[in-house]
């Protein structure tokens, strides 16, 4: 009875299955037009479910507003399954083929909301907190907010297909990140006595371009919730906008078309198409557990004299660990780093940020570099114990830019800190032990690179000291990293060209190893537009600010301009158009004038006629 009663279903689901196909084989012409307008829909529902979930996270509410904002979500959420159910019923070969598993696992969380959509609230639920967490709402929102993102990312991957430039995409996702985040920290919930939209502006791009400068006090001005969306603006903006998008649309997505995968390869700088998703992944690992471990060591440097709970510490500890890593700067402690119970602690709390700054400031490159000499020498170390398998020999486990980027980095932090203490010690560091005046000395070494924590205020420094902070700031870290200026790499090669032809010859090296020409014209362009770009805005600023002192309007230009933060205190007595001055530059200085003007300008091509060669004297 039982196995005809299955048979009897085998059969009609298969006769069910086989009027839909041919159904859909029929009106095939008018199916397709309306899957790919209900997927547009879905595309804007998701725009407008995450534009209300803002709105009903940064407002305060009545009672007509709740229920305006729960009929939002409502026609977002039935858009959303009107759109999946079309396409798992109408069109389940290639919906199905398209999508990955996770992207799978989200829609058949979709499909679950459909039980409190049309199932009432039960009075005598079978499973009481299963049936608390199919109805709540805060479950519901979850899976909103996921379905949201596949469609966001569908829409971010259809945007490729138009040939867009990256250096230009790159740019206008920033853009785009800088507006938002300077419309969410002025919501009412975010700040505790508001905020001006230039102010807002101001730190919204300082954030995302981390920079660390602002015209406000971040620890009076804004609430818990602000700090949230400081700290979120600042991971992707250190990340790169376009790093997080490639990441969720590749992994929800799946397969996209060639051009896009090319693009995203660009953005990211991967070697290969076939690195691209591992070159993604050892990006947010190494910021994930960096950040990690960095918040977990700061959770216990806090000195008992600042009188935290434990709440305070855990939003302390990730806020700064977060900040530091990026190389941003920013403080959500008063005072900052110059707080006077962290001065005349231990210092440990100074060692842990700056390991911390120094992991962000490196560079994503060599990282992956450490890591992967890391797994062979204890792969070998494993078969030299087991004795199974051949021991790799690599001649070279460090390539040519890892050796380089340590050897200036570590030129420069020596120098750095070394010179600082000399200089001073009998100025900004007078009254110390000889603990705190080595601590502060690696510490402020190690911040002008681009993080922009000050433990000392910079305006007392000494006039030579200033110089040497702005040529450190000028520097900046290493490529491919979260810190600014030019450089550590562009430097290096300027040095090994120069040596090159002080020596007498023709060809660059550095350990055992021909520099490119491409790298060496490379840099030489950034150096000479950074030149001219810090005396183009110089003077502008020196125009809009005629009543404050040179130095320091020229110390705040370098500092945004780099992406450096520090500030000799003159930032919150800017004009407006001062400051909208400095969020130009502080987004030219993240995104880099070389790869804007290579974008406006277009794609290369080989020229046709090879002209002759001539000299110019050059003394």
């Amino acid at each position: 009875m039982i196995s005809r009663f299955i048979r009897f279903l085998s059969r009609k689901r298969q006769s069910v299955a086989t009027a839909v196909t041919r159904f859909s084989h029929r009106f095939a012409i008018v199916i397709a037009p309306v899957g790919s307008v209900l997927q547009w829909l879905a595309v804007a529902a998701a725009v407008t479910f995450m534009v209300t979930m803002i709105i009903f996270a940064g407002f305060e509410h009545h009672s007509y507003d709740h229920m305006l904002i729960r009929r939002l979500i409502r026609a977002c959420q039935i858009t959303f399954l009107t759109n999946l159910i079309f396409h798992l019923v109408l069109m389940t070969r290639s919906y199905t083929r398209s999508r990955r598993w996770l992207q799978h696992a989200v829609d058949v969380l979709l499909l679950l909301t459909l039980l409190p959509l049309l199932y009432p609230h039960p009075r005598h639920p079978w499973i009481p907190w299963l049936e608390q967490l199919a109805y709540a709402p805060l479950t519901i929102y979850v899976i909103l907010t996921l379905y949201s993102l596949v469609q966001l990312c569908y829409a971010v991957m259809r945007i490729p297909g138009k040939r867009t430039n990256p250096s230009l995409l790159l740019t206008v996702s920033f853009l785009l990140l800088i507006v938002i985040g300077a419309l969410l920290l002025m919501l009412p919930r975010c700040t505790v006595h508001g905020i001006s939209f230039i102010d807002s502006l101001f730190v919204s791009t300082s954030a995302v371009c981390i920079t660390g400068l602002t015209p406000v006090d971040i620890s009076s001005t804004f609430t818990p919730l602000g700090i949230t969306v400081l700290a979120i603006l600042i991971e992707t903006g250190a990340l790169g906008v376009m790093t997080f998008t490639c990441f969720f649309a590749m992994f929800f997505t799946g397969n996209q078309s060639i051009y896009s995968q090319l693009l995203m390869r660009d953005v990211i700088y991967s070697k290969s198409m076939n690195s691209l998703i591992p070159t993604l992944l050892y990006v947010l690992a190494f910021t994930v557990t960096i950040e990690a471990a960095g918040a977990i060591c700061l959770y216990f440097t806090i000195p008992d004299s600042l009188m935290m709970d434990t709440h305070d510490k855990i939003i302390f500890s990730v806020f700064h660990s977060i900040s530091a890593f990026c190389n941003a700067g920013f403080s959500n402690l008063r005072d900052g780093l110059s707080n006077p119970a962290l001065i005349n602690g231990d210092q440990t709390i100074y060692w842990t940020v700056s390991l911390i700054i120094i992991s962000g400031a490196i560079g994503f490159p060599i990282l992956v570099n450490f890591k992967d000499a890391m797994a062979i020498r204890i792969g070998n170390t494993i078969r030299r114990i087991t004795r199974r398998g051949n021991i790799r020999h690599i001649c070279h486990l460090y390539d040519t830019n890892t050796k380089v980027v340590l050897a200036t980095f570590g030129i420069l932090l020596a120098f750095a800190a070394i010179a600082f203490y000399f200089l001073e010690s009998g100025n900004s560091l007078y009254g110390m032990t000889q603990w705190q005046r080595i601590s502060q000395s690696v510490f402020n070494a190690v911040t002008p690179r681009s993080a922009g924590f000050s433990s000392v205020n910079p305006a007392g420094f000494l006039n030579v000291t200033l110089v040497m902070i702005m040529f450190l700031m000028w520097v900046g870290g290493g490529a491919q990293s979260t810190a600014g200026g030019v450089k550590v790499n562009t430097l290096a090669a300027i040095c090994i060209n120069m040596r090159s032809i002080v020596t007498g010859r023709e060809q660059a090296t550095a350990f055992h190893r021909t520099i490119a020409v491409a790298s060496i014209r490379r840099a030489n362009a950034i150096v000479a537009t950074s030149i001219l770009t810090f005396l183009l805005y110089s003077l502008t600023m020196l125009l809009l600010e005629p009543e404050l002192p040179a130095r320091d309007v020229l110390f705040e230009t370098l500092s945004a301009l780099f992406t450096v933060g520090s500030s000799l205190g003159i930032t919150h007595h800017l004009g407006p158009e001062a400051k909208a001055v400095l969020c130009t530059a502080m987004l030219f200085g993240r995104v880099g004038l070389i790869s804007l003007m290579t974008g406006l300008t277009g794609t290369s091509r080989k020229a046709l006629v090879r002209y002759p060669t001539d000299n110019l004297i050059i003394n």
